[in-house]
């Protein structure tokens, strides 16, 4: 299954990104919240925002690719997964303002989950409508 290998890289960035706030709480001595510490919140932020995006993003490609979407459909979108919260974390974690990152990051994932969403939609209408033409046809 080709979202299995999508799902794996995209939870060692999640691991990845969840390393990067334990250490700065152990660091910093701060169990919970943030402490008011900037850092310790960007860094937050940027994991959050990826198990935010993440799960539906797999769910849309794990979706399309049991419903026998082209195996290089499905690694077009899984490479651009990747790409995408590759780019908006490594943004957001050098700036918590704008910066080319966060934002190529934010619109590929955006525009990438409403381009899977809408291939999943024709997916599933298309048969249906096949289905109501072969039954007028008879």
């Amino acid at each position: 299954m080709i979202t299995l290998l999508y799902a794996a890289l995209c939870t060692l960035l999640v691991l990845y990104l969840s390393g990067r706030v334990i250490a700065v709480r152990l660091r910093r001595r701060i169990g919970i919240g943030d402490g008011g510490d900037h850092d310790l919140q960007r860094r937050i932020r940027v994991h959050a925002n990826a198990v935010e995006y993440l799960p539906l993003a797999l769910l849309l490609l794990g979706g399309m690719e049991l419903n026998g979407y082209p195996n290089a459909v499905i690694h077009g979108f899984g490479i651009t997964l990747v790409v995408s919260r590759l780019l908006h974390a490594w943004g957001l974690s050098r700036s918590s303002g704008a910066s080319p990152g966060r934002f190529a990051g934010v619109l590929l994932t955006l525009l990438l989950m409403l381009a899977m969403s809408v291939f999943a939609i024709v997916g599933y209408v298309q048969p249906l409508l096949a289905v109501d033409q072969t039954v007028e046809e008879i």
